[in-house]
């Protein structure tokens, strides 16, 4: 008989635990950064051999490390501490060693300034290997000894911690022992490119929980309490709808389930998953209501079809024929941001909107978009919804800032255009003006559907956004001669709104709680919209430029000819800059 294979011994390790313990065992790379979900919860093992949960120092000590001679743990505020007594006495018996021949007093107090700390910890590192032992040295909050930012900014104290670590990366001593350095920092851009992307040292990131997972940790919480004492949403269901939160987060969900005995229902679940990522991204993104579909949307009947189509598509589970992102462009006012929070109300799915994640410090503005990536990593399927995009995004060409808004706007580009988020992650551009947007994003790949909003072009689209705009106003009243006070007139949403709100106010100050037709047209016939023709004839043309379907523009743009379009831009540039 076959003889039975062993069992992988990293088989029941995280797919990142198994990934540093792969490349641990080429003897390439000693240096670790641990980066992303780092504060975390973790499967570990009880003290009775069953299962549990604890954070990432606990899963290193026991699990990960739980074999070596030594694990010693070292971050500012703490100092130098090890995971076992044992080790803390041998770490005392070494620091005797060293009191004695350069007359310091470590044994009894160990330093916790990394200028002495890390000298004391590399002693005592290379005594030990010497003696053929096992070790991993694991340093938390690691931005703090060697921060992101130019190196002559840098205290010397950063200095020389900085190059420690990079030294200690590339020790053929440390290479070649048994010896793991993890360094461990929630954000990567916080950490010193010197060190993040150097190439003797190897960057794993811990991902938010999976479905599988959460649905784990569900079961694990609860211990054999049933979920419906707890939840009116299916255990499947918790596990779908918490995606982007934490096992720490759904630990407080429940718990606080538990304690105020309160079943968690979907609009519960909902208010407290857009509190916990709200406070997380601290104001980085928000998250949009979609309280309508697309029924919602007045006019754009050619645009609606085909985001319904987009929408189908994503509720089929078809996600390799979703574009990788639309490009909404149009005058202001033709209901651009209305349209993409229809859109994910359509589908169901969350809709976020980036907030101004820029700082004037060096390297948050960078650890502020990789919090935000990995945000929308664990959310899909999640639209994204970027307004003003072409003032919003920047560049590659952008100077100024030491490099940081080109390095900003190449790392949006590039996360973009990954296909492997195709359908999980759909991006809506939205802008008046998307001549000014950079190729690079409305490129094939990236923002792949071009789709133009216009002003109502006939009577009949002007009446469907009147009837729209009453309801979303409450004036329900009947205006028999609306077609006739607005034929010919080019009138945006926010003008009829406008109008709608004015007649609301002639009818407070008449001293009437309701309106009537006669205040509708009384406004109708004194309204006067601002009148920016040069500015909307742009706005208008550079949107039949863009658009990438001849079917989605009315007929007064789908005849133009091309030529015509792009002399008449240029035309238009010429005649505002003279202004």
């Amino acid at each position: 008989m076959a003889k039975k294979q062993s069992q992988d011994p990293l088989a029941s390790l995280p797919e990142w635990a198994r990934k540093l313990a792969q490349k641990y065992y080429t003897k390439t790379v000693s240096t670790f950064v641990l980066f992303g979900a780092v504060r975390d919860l973790l499967p570990t093992t009880a003290s009775d051999g069953g299962r549990d949960f604890g954070n990432l120092r606990t899963f290193l000590a026991e699990e990960l490390f739980g074999g070596r001679d030594h694990v010693v743990f070292y971050e500012r505020s703490s100092g130098i501490r090890a995971s076992e007594p044992e080790t803390q006495k041998d770490l005392q018996r070494v620091m005797t060693g060293y009191d004695t021949l350069y007359g310091t007093d470590y044994a009894r107090t160990m330093p916790r300034d990394p200028g002495r700390a890390l000298q004391v910890l590399e002693n005592y590192l290379r005594i030990r290997m010497a003696d053929g032992k096992s070790l991993a040295l694991v340093i938390d909050f690691a931005e703090t000894l060697a921060p992101a930012g130019e190196l002559s900014h840098l205290s010397a104290e950063d200095r020389f911690a900085l190059t420690t670590l990079v030294k200690w990366s590339q020790d053929p001593q440390f290479l070649a022992g048994d010896l793991s350095i993890i360094l461990i920092v929630e954000n990567l851009a916080e950490l010193s490119p010197r060190l993040s992307r150097n190439p003797y040292v190897s960057n794993i990131e811990i991902s938010l929980p999976t479905e599988a997972e959460r649905l784990d940790y569900v079961s694990w919480k609860l211990d054999g309490q049933k979920l419906s004492q707890v939840s009116a949403v299916p255990a499947a269901g918790l596990a779908k709808m918490t995606a982007g939160l934490s096992r720490i987060n759904l630990d407080r969900l429940l718990t606080e389930a538990l304690e105020a005995k309160v079943k968690i229902t979907p609009e519960i679940l909902k208010d407290k998953k857009k509190e916990i990522i709200q406070a997380e991204c601290h104001g980085l993104l928000e998250f949009v209501e979609p309280p309508y579909t697309l029924d919602t949307v007045a006019g754009h009947a050619k645009a609606k079809k085909l985001l319904r189509a987009g929408a189908s598509a994503l509720r089929g589970g078809h996600l390799d024929v979703m574009p990788m992102g639309y490009l909404l462009s149009g005058p202001v006012g033709t209901g651009k941001t209305f349209m993409v929070t229809c859109f994910a109300g359509e589908i169901g799915i969350p809709c976020v909107k980036f907030l101004n994640f820029r700082s004037q410090w060096q390297g948050v503005t960078e650890a502020n978009l990789e919090k935000i990536f990995n945000l929308l990593k664990a959310l899909w399927p999640v639209a994204v919804m970027i307004d003003e995009a072409d003032a919003f995004l920047g560049n590659r060409d952008a100077s100024g800032d030491s490099g940081t808004s080109s390095r900003i706007f190449a790392a949006i580009a590039s996360f973009m255009g990954n296909t492997e988020y195709r359908g999980k992650i759909v991006w809506f551009l939205l802008t008046c003006r998307p001549d000014l947007l950079p190729i690079d994003l409305k490129r094939q790949g990236r923002a792949e559907e071009h789709l133009a909003l216009f002003y109502p072009q006939t009577d009949a689209d002007r009446l469907e956004l009147f009837k729209a705009m009453q309801k979303k106003t409450h004036v329900p009243v009947e205006v028999p001669n609306f077609g006739e006070l607005t034929k010919g007139r080019v009138m945006s949403g926010a003008d009829i709104e406008a109008i709608l709100v004015r007649s609301k106010f002639r009818a407070v100050t008449e001293g009437r709680k309701d309106v009537v037709a006669g205040d509708v047209e009384a406004v109708l016939k004194d309204f006067l919209p601002p009148t920016y023709p040069l500015e909307v004839e742009l706005q208008n043309l550079v949107a039949v430029a863009e658009c990438t379907s001849k079917e989605l523009l009315p007929e007064a743009f789908a005849s133009l000819e091309r030529d015509f379009v792009t002399r008449r831009i240029k035309e238009l540039k010429l005649l505002l800059a003279e202004r």
